[in-house]
């Protein structure tokens, strides 16, 4: 299930954004979660698998399209299409908008757009 952050669970979606390359210091990582509290085109969202917060995926919203700046899954789950879910899931959100990524996530996001087409 795909929820939307809430301050509480600050620590667990740091936790998640650390796996990402370039969020591994604290520092970055208050800054990224600050962006995400206080802008309001800024939207994080949680992958909840049963008791357990298992993704992150973080986007920012447009007029015509939203932007995938931030998506990173436990790696205990990695392998299992979960990356793939949350961006599936982000379609389901927002189908009327356009899909991108920035330069740091626009390989994976290729690569959930294959798998997509696969099916």
């Amino acid at each position: 299930m795909l929820l939307r952050y809430k301050k509480a669970h600050e620590k667990i979606a740091m936790g998640l954004l650390s796996y990402m390359p370039g969020e591994k210091s604290v520092k970055k990582l208050l800054e990224t979660m600050q962006q995400y509290e206080t802008d309001e085109h800024a939207q994080l969202y949680l992958l909840k698998d049963q008791d357990d917060f298992i993704g992150v995926v973080g986007i920012e919203l447009e007029d015509d399209a939203y932007t995938v700046k931030h998506l990173s899954v436990n790696p205990s789950y990695r392998g299992e299409g979960i990356g793939t879910m949350m961006v599936t899931k982000l379609q389901e959100l927002f189908p009327h908008l356009d899909c991108k990524s920035t330069e740091q996530t626009e390989r994976f996001m290729k690569k959930c757009m294959k798998k997509e087409g696969a099916d």
